[in-house]
């Protein structure tokens, strides 16, 4: 399963490459950093990057693999 380095599309539409995984310094809680198509670096908590949310009542992934 490819993870670092990957290319993602966001569930609204945005294509990011996942850069690395990273430890939150002040919770330790698990982050993906990823890098959107300008360079701007992201992260968020790797539960939430690998989650779903819900659109019209139905439940999709927040961030779909496409390479």
């Amino acid at each position: 399963m490819c993870f670092i380095g990957c290319q993602d599309r966001h569930y609204k539409g945005g294509l990011y490459k996942v850069i690395e995984e990273a430890v939150h310094t002040e919770t330790e809680e698990n982050l993906v950093t990823y890098e959107d198509q300008d360079g701007v670096l992201w992260a968020r908590p790797k539960e939430m990057f690998f989650g779903k949310v819900i659109i019209d009542g139905k439940e999709i992934k927040r961030f779909t693999k496409i390479d």
